[in-house]
């Protein structure tokens, strides 16, 4: 079957069985996260939802419970904004769950004023990516061990948008927009998945980003509705229509489970497929930047990375 950007996941998993597989997913009490547990589960896997509201994600559990009697199904609260929080999290995962076999990093936010966390490090920065990027070193022990296993971090479009500045990464030089630090945020989302992948190659662990396209969910909360409409309708007149939660999960769950993409890492995907190198000059939503999938700015991410969390991590 050929998937595209109107795919579901649904589809994707159509005739899989994941009975014997370990998922992880984040943000998973709303929106795509809510939607990639449900398929998941649906497809027989154990299935740890990760996010930062106990009380609406033990909600949705239930709901998917209901829905699929035999979901197997466990909540973990995580706040990826707070390191310590993180640290707590892949602790309480690793102690029930010493075999992974993919971890999707699906959480994420956009809007609000500038705020940084205790360790200097602006909120976007902080959640999108500095969470994402100690919770998956810290899960790496579980996803070695089921290897062949899959690490899945979701980037955006917003990647395009530029402003990625190495010496200004907390906007103190810089006049601040909430925008421009999403923008920010998910080309380091992209830089972690081309690092991580290096740094992972022989292990039989995989490394993508995805894009899951442009879906009107929870991500838009701290943003105004006049600020949500601009940026779907302008996603929409260069090339990537809004999808549905649906069809927004699809290229999560395609890069999480999929045979298609064995032995595929390092890479940007969108709509189910591999996004072409589009330059950040070209006015377009889809596509990956060539500068996104530069090793050597991942690399020098990912030691400021470690710097500011505080822990290095073995290549």
């Amino acid at each position: 079957m050929a998937f595209g950007p109107e795919t579901t996941a649904d589809e994707i998993v159509e005739g899989v069985d994941l009975t014997e597989k370990t998922f992880v997913v984040t943000g998973s009490s709303a929106g795509l996260g809510a939607e990639t547990v449900r398929v998941l589960a649906k497809a027989g896997a154990t299935v740890v939802m990760v996010a930062r509201n106990g009380e609406k994600n033990a909600k949705v559990a239930d709901a998917i419970r209901a829905d699929i009697p035999a979901a197997k199904l466990s909540a973990v609260s995580m706040d990826l904004a707070n390191l310590d929080s993180v640290r707590r999290a892949a602790a309480e995962i690793l102690a029930a769950h010493p075999r992974i076999d993919a971890l999707i990093n699906n959480a994420g936010f956009v809007g609000g004023p500038r705020i940084l966390t205790p360790e200097g490090a602006e909120l976007h920065f902080a959640a999108n990516h500095l969470g994402p990027f100690l919770f998956t070193n810290l899960l790496l022990p579980a996803l070695k061990a089921a290897a062949p296993s899959r690490v899945v971090i979701l980037s955006s479009n917003g990647h395009r948008m530029g402003g990625f500045d190495f010496d200004d990464l907390d906007f103190s030089i810089r006049p601040y927009n909430h925008w421009m630090a999403y923008s920010q945020s998910k080309m380091a989302n992209v830089l972690h998945a081309v690092g991580l992948a290096k740094r992972l190659a022989g292990s039989g662990v995989t490394v993508n980003a995805v894009h899951p396209g442009v879906i009107r969910t929870e991500v838009f909360r701290d943003v105004t509705a006049d600020e949500a409409m601009m940026v779907t309708g302008w996603a929409e007149s260069n090339g990537s229509p809004l999808k549905s939660p649906a069809q927004g999960a699809a290229t999560q769950v395609w890069a999480a489970a999929s045979s298609e993409l064995n032995g595929v890492t390092g890479l940007y995907l969108e709509d189910c497929r591999i996004a072409d190198a589009v330059p950040a000059t070209t006015i377009s939503a889809v596509g990956v930047i060539p500068e996104a999938l530069d090793p050597d700015a991942a690399d020098r991410l990912w030691k400021i990375s470690e710097k500011i969390v505080g822990e290095t991590f073995p290549a």
